[in-house]
């Protein structure tokens, strides 16, 4: 390749790059106009607005500013009743834990084979009594009480089951054995009882079965 075809193709090039530049300055011209047509058209628009409906965008835009600070204040208003009315839940969860150790105490002692039947015991018992049932009254004025079970239908929502009991005086279902009390702090739970509920004899059923099966 002599110098004249290099010049050439250097040229040629130079070319293509200059039609290249121009091109892009041509569309970025082009996105310019059509940004200002857009903000144009928008100040028209504005412009085209009667005073009423001025008026009636201004209102609108102010009923929604209201609207967004009433939910605001309401939300506000819900979070500082829960944090007022809920504010001991996790104290209380956590207290729950000294009437469990009460009631093991008094369980332990109980069948302590050395303290039966001994004035000690007596004593120690009617003790751990006085401290239960102050426990069980301070729970009560903040709004904590135990939950119903004994004789109870079984709720899933306050009741969590932990065995079956054969009982054939009881129906089917219901709460015949508390294995630990529940509580509630208001509509809130704070643990549901643990409890025994009662089935049929397996006997029974066996016979029920039987008596079914010959009926068919």
């Amino acid at each position: 390749m002599d110098k004249e075809e290099i010049q050439e193709n250097i040229n040629s090039s130079k070319t293509e790059d200059d039609q290249l530049d121009d091109k892009t300055v041509e569309n970025d011209v082009e996105a310019q106009k059509s940004e200002d047509k857009n903000s144009e058209a928008e100040k028209n628009v504005d412009e085209k607005l009667t005073p009423e409906q001025e008026l009636e965008t201004l209102k609108d835009k102010l009923a929604r500013t209201f609207a967004e600070m009433e939910n605001q204040r309401r939300r506000f208003e819900k979070e500082k009743e829960d944090a007022y009315e809920y504010g001991g839940y996790s104290f209380a969860k956590e207290a729950l834990n000294l009437l469990d150790n009460l009631e093991r105490s008094k369980a332990a002692l109980e069948n302590d084979d050395k303290l039966k039947d001994t004035e000690a015991l007596k004593k120690i018992i009617d003790h751990l009594d006085i401290i239960n049932n102050d426990m069980l009254s301070i729970f009560k004025k903040n709004n904590i009480d135990p939950i119903k079970s004994i004789n109870e239908k079984l709720d899933p929502n306050l009741h969590q089951a932990m065995m079956e009991v054969e009982d054939d005086t009881k129906e089917p279902g219901t709460i015949v054995q508390e294995i630990q009390k529940g509580f509630m702090m208001k509509e809130r739970l704070l643990r549901p009882s643990l409890v025994g509920v009662s089935k049929k004899k397996v006997k029974d059923v066996e016979q029920k079965e039987q008596i079914d099966e010959k009926n068919q």
